[in-house]
């Protein structure tokens, strides 16, 4: 990096810079030096959801908003603040960019998020390895579903006809799906971008826009839209993840279909992002002893139980109290 140009940075600073450049490293020194009970009493905490309002990640992190503050040291308020776009980069690129990296800001992102840059993702203006990954929602299992009135009512289905399905963004990760599904199974998937996130897919298929939605969580499902799958109001034609799931023993799932190797390796990717879960992250450069602050909190408010009954009652799959670091980077 260049200085300017009436001198070089090895010439050191101008004299008339060392008052300011002594203020800064004392006030850098001061901040290093105070603690989390300090830093953190009296402070309110911004979440950063990726999503829109409404969806799975919105109702997770606004459940975890509720019960985070007072595990954090000071207990902080704790402030959720959507910022939905382009599969989750929007958020990220905010996160690692913009936000103050004092601590204060925190986010919820798409389990997609550190593999964005490797699918493409241009959008993408970040280094996953740099975030500080505090903790994951745990394994997921995801759904293509279309509209209950349609004709269509299996993967067989779907290689017959042309079927509309929701995204946010070319290479958002429902959009990703859509692709693999077209490329391994020959079905034929016509996303159609846009929606910011599930609860706007939700409503333009209930109003006939799309048909479908390549990638739905069946948790976010079961703590959004509870009724549609028993009243038949979608169908399922499609899931997978990691494991099977015995709810779903009615509907295809997408690994047993698998019917060659270089498939076989090319799913494997694509379905990584599930293992790793809704994460919850803070930006690159906070102060370690915050970030050790935060992970904590987050840990203990898994583990509280007024949020784990918080959770069932919000049929929200139960998350996983060890670090995402291990799986996310």
């Amino acid at each position: 990096m260049e200085g300017p140009p009436w001198r070089t940075w090895e010439d050191g600073l101008p004299s008339e810079k060392l008052p300011l450049a002594g203020l800064l490293a004392v006030a850098c020194t001061s901040a290093s030096a105070q603690t989390a009970v300090d830093f953190y009493r009296g402070r309110t905490i911004n979440l950063v959801v990726s999503t829109s309002v409404g969806g799975g990640y919105d109702v997770l992190g606004r459940a975890v908003g509720r019960f985070l503050g007072k595990h954090v040291p000071g207990n902080p308020r704790i402030v959720v603040r959507n910022m939905a776009g382009a599969g989750g980069i929007v958020a990220a690129n905010f996160l690692y960019n913009v936000a103050e990296k004092d601590g204060a800001t925190i986010g919820l992102v798409q389990d997609s998020t550190p593999f964005k840059p490797l699918l493409g993702a241009n959008e993408g203006r970040y280094d996953a390895n740099r975030f500080n990954w505090l903790g994951s929602s745990g394994p997921k299992t995801s759904m293509l579903v279309v509209w209950g009135g349609l004709p269509i009512g299996s993967v067989a289905d779907l290689k017959e006809r042309v079927t509309t399905v929701g995204a946010a963004a070319a290479y958002s990760i429902p959009a990703m799906y859509a692709r693999l599904f077209n490329e391994v199974f020959g079905t034929k998937l016509k996303v159609i971008v846009g929606y910011p996130g599930q609860a706007e897919a939700f409503l333009a298929i209930e109003t006939g826009e799309i048909d479908g939605y390549p990638s739905v969580f069946y948790s976010t499902l079961q703590a959004t839209k509870p009724d549609w799958l028993p009243t038949k109001k979608i169908k399922a034609l499609l899931y997978y993840g990691s494991d099977r799931r015995p709810e779903l023993s009615d509907v295809a799932f997408a690994p047993a279909l698998v019917t060659n190797e270089n498939d076989r390796l090319l799913v494997d990717a694509a379905f990584a992002p599930l293992t790793v879960g809704k994460l919850f992250v803070a930006p690159p450069d906070v102060p370690a002893e915050r970030v050790a602050a935060l992970h904590q909190a987050l840990q203990a408010t898994f583990a509280d139980p007024e949020f784990i009954a918080e959770a069932a009652r919000l049929r929200l799959d139960p998350p996983d109290p060890s670090p995402a670091s291990k799986s996310a980077t």
